[in-house]
C-alpha cells in the first residue's frame, strides 16, 4: 500500500472499487444532471461510515461543480434555481446536525427512503405547458433540498421532480439542477467543517477520486443531447428507480 493510500485509510482494491463506483455515478451526473450522490453515497456507505460517505459525496460534488459552470449559468432557469439554491444553502447545516446526531442504522434507513421517494415523485403526472411553480413550491423544494444535502448528500430528491415535472427543455432542467447542486455542495462542505465531521482523510479520498469522477462526468456530458427529450426523461426515471431498488436491497441485506 502506498503512502497516499495509507493516509486515506483504504486498501488498494477498496480504493479501486470506490474509483469505479465514482466513475459510474459521475457518468450519470454528466448525462442527466443529477444522480451522482443518490447512486454513490449508499455504495460508499458499504466501505466507510454513513456520515463519512455523506461528507465524501458532498466533497466530490464540490470538486466537480465548477466543471462547465459557464454553460450551466447560461442554460439554467435562474428564476427558480437561484432561490432554491439559496434556501438549500441556508438549511443544509440543519441536515448536517441531524446526521451527526442520528445512529448509523437509522441514517441508512432515511437515506434509502429519500431515494425511494424521489423515484415515486418523478413518476407523478407532468404539469401542463406554461405552468409556473408557486413561491411555496420553490421554498419547499429549497428547504427540503438543503435538509437532504446535509443529512444524505442528496439534494436531488426534491429538485429532480420539481424540474422534470415541468415542460422544460432537458438542457434547461439539467443546468438548473447542476447549479443548485453546486451551491448545496458549497454549503455542505462548510456545514461539515462546522459540525466537525469533515476530515483530512476524506479530503484526500475526494482528491484521489477526482480523476475518475472528472472522466465519468466528461463522457456522460458528451452523450447528453444525443437522445430525444422523452428518452432522456425516461433514462432519468430509470436511474432513480435503480437507485431506489439498490438502496432497499442494501438496507435489507
Amino acid at each position: 500500500m502506498s503512502g497516499v493510500q495509507q493516509l486515506a485509510g483504504l486498501a488498494p482494491l477498496t480504493l479501486a472499487g470506490a474509483a469505479a463506483m465514482t466513475f459510474g455515478a459521475a457518468y450519470v451526473r454528466g448525462l442527466t444532471g443529477f444522480g451522482m450522490a443518490i447512486i454513490l453515497v449508499p455504495l460508499l456507505g458499504l466501505i466507510i461510515s454513513p456520515a463519512e460517505a455523506v461528507v465524501l459525496g458532498i466533497l466530490l460534488q464540490l470538486l466537480i461543480g465548477p466543471v462547465g459552470i459557464r454553460l450551466i449559468l447560461a442554460d439554467a432557469d435562474r428564476t427558480t434555481a437561484v432561490p432554491i439554491a439559496l434556501l438549500a444553502m441556508v438549511t443544509t447545516p440543519l441536515g448536517m446536525a441531524a446526521l451527526d446526531a442520528t445512529p448509523s442504522d437509522i441514517a441508512r434507513l432515511l437515506i434509502t427512503l429519500a431515494a425511494v421517494v424521489a423515484f415515486i415523485a418523478v413518476l407523478l403526472p407532468k404539469h401542463p405547458d406554461g405552468h409556473r411553480p408557486t413561491r411555496a413550491a420553490v421554498a419547499g423544494t429549497g428547504f427540503a433540498s438543503g435538509i437532504l444535502t446535509g443529512f444524505a448528500a442528496m439534494p436531488g430528491p426534491p429538485v429532480v421532480p420539481f424540474y422534470l415535472r415541468r415542460s422544460l427543455d432537458p438542457k434547461v432542467a439539467r443546468a438548473s439542477m447542476l447549479l443548485i447542486f453546486f451551491a448545496t455542495a458549497i454549503a455542505g462542505t462548510l456545514a461539515a467543517l462546522w459540525v466537525g465531521i469533515a476530515t483530512w482523510k476524506l479530503f484526500l479520498i475526494a482528491l484521489l477520486l477526482f480523476p475518475p469522477m472528472w472522466l465519468g462526468n466528461l463522457v456522460g456530458a458528451r452523450h447528453f443531447g444525443r437522445v430525444p427529450p422523452h428518452i432522456w426523461q425516461a433514462m432519468v426515471a430509470a436511474v432513480l428507480g435503480l437507485a431506489a431498488v439498490s438502496a432497499v436491497v442494501r438496507l435489507l441485506n
